[in-house]
């Protein structure tokens, strides 16, 4: 009886480590500087997921970025809750993926309205999207609750503000933390 017991513990965990193992994943970023492309690489290397840049249909520029400017492009779309950028290319797979990493810089304390056209222009019903951002001083502040509504059948996860260009030991460190 021992013995049945053993077996059916092994095989249980057995199953449980590949479920969790079989999980596919995709690093999605948004980068107006480069800064979040180098840690989205490092962590799509680190969690072996696919990579997908998401690039606005209108590049910015460094004046469309100049936060100080009332009438910068940056600005303009921070202050319309309803702007959403378009976004050049599409991702054709989503529905194979069942954890999303989405990175981006934060802007006025939230996530650019870009990242709302990302997750609206997809379904990500069931899904689990974990935020990963980097910033020049702010933390997340809101960013978590106000993506909610663009993809309201996620579960979305704020994860960590990733500044400094983190070591692929750092990044491991933490998404081992996550126990996806």
């Amino acid at each position: 009886m021992k013995r049945i017991l053993l077996i059916i513990s092994l095989v249980t965990f057995c199953f449980n480590l590949n479920a969790q193992t079989m999980k596919k994943t995709l690093v999605a970023y948004f980068s107006a500087t480069g800064t979040t492309e180098k840690v989205a690489q490092n962590l799509a290397e680190v969690t072996h997921s696919d990579l997908f840049e998401i690039n606005p249909e209108t590049p910015y520029t460094a004046a469309d970025l100049d936060w100080r400017d009332k009438n910068s492009r940056s600005t303009i779309e921070m202050n319309d809750k309803a702007s959403r950028p378009a976004i050049a290319g599409k991702l054709d797979n989503i529905a194979d993926y069942d954890v999303v990493y989405l990175g981006f810089p934060i802007w006025w304390y939230v996530a650019p309205t870009i990242i709302n056209t990302f997750l609206e222009s997809y379904d990500f019903s069931g899904k689990t999207i974990v935020l990963f951002a980097t910033s020049g001083s702010s933390g997340f502040g809101k960013t978590a609750e106000s993506l909610q509504p663009s993809a309201p059948n996620a579960k979305i996860i704020e994860g960590r503000v990733l500044n400094g260009n983190p070591s692929k030991e750092k990044i491991g460190e933490w998404v081992d933390s996550l126990e996806l």
